[in-house]
């Protein structure tokens, strides 16, 4: 078998730290604005948080993605992420970032993101990635290492280290559903308040 060249993990993240940002990707930002970073100290409206009065340069980074990571946990998963909460740099984006690393042999559940894409690329190991289209069609493959993978928007999909060793990836979900459901019809549905709902739409739609 032929050798399979080796790519270090700290050019594989940069390689998807610049394909995740591609403009064409992250179109999702109102025309009349440049950015809007969230006010996470701020109350959020049925429109999500204010935007910053005052922005820096340091809202537009974010070192949490590169904290270390301990699969050893019941589930075998450990992830850092990017989000609205976690970095309020990205709102109105359309897009979230994960740094994720599983244990030999576990699996990520079956589970879909309803209205957003995801992307990614295989850092290390050997990850069996699939998802089964609304006609009951799975499409399935083993990634490895400079691998990159997508899964169309809202259908269920799962992953699974199927190597002798822990695997990471790099992923991103990149949110297209315009609009979405008002806040404050989601506050009335589910009996909470903004601030509630925001940190709920970040978790499971972002």
């Amino acid at each position: 078998m032929a050798n399979v060249p080796q790519v270090s993990s700290s050019v594989l993240l940069a390689l998807c730290f610049t394909l995740f940002t591609s403009p064409a990707l992250s179109g999702y930002l109102n025309p009349l604005q440049d950015f809007c970073v969230a006010d996470l100290q701020a109350s959020p409206s049925n429109t999500g948080y204010p935007c910053k009065s005052q922005v820096t340069s340091e809202d537009f980074f974010y070192s949490g993605l590169s904290t270390p990571l301990n699969t050893s946990n019941p589930k075998g998963v450990a992830a850092n992420k990017a989000n609205l909460m976690t970095f309020p740099g990205l709102n109105t984006m359309g897009i979230s970032m994960y740094n994720v690393a599983v244990a030999a042999g576990v699996a990520n559940p079956p589970h879909s993101h309803p209205g957003a894409t995801e992307a990614g690329v295989v850092v290390e190991g050997s990850v069996l990635i699939g998802f089964l289209t609304n006609n009951y069609t799975l499409y399935s493959k083993v990634a490895g290492p400079g691998d990159m993978f997508v899964i169309p928007p809202g259908l269920i999909h799962y992953e699974m280290n199927v190597g002798k060793t822990e695997a990471r990836a790099c992923a991103a979900h990149f949110v297209f559903a315009e609009p979405a459901i008002p806040d404050v019809v989601l506050m009335k549905i589910f009996k909470t308040d903004g601030k509630t709902i925001n940190m709920l739409r970040s978790k499971f739609t972002n």
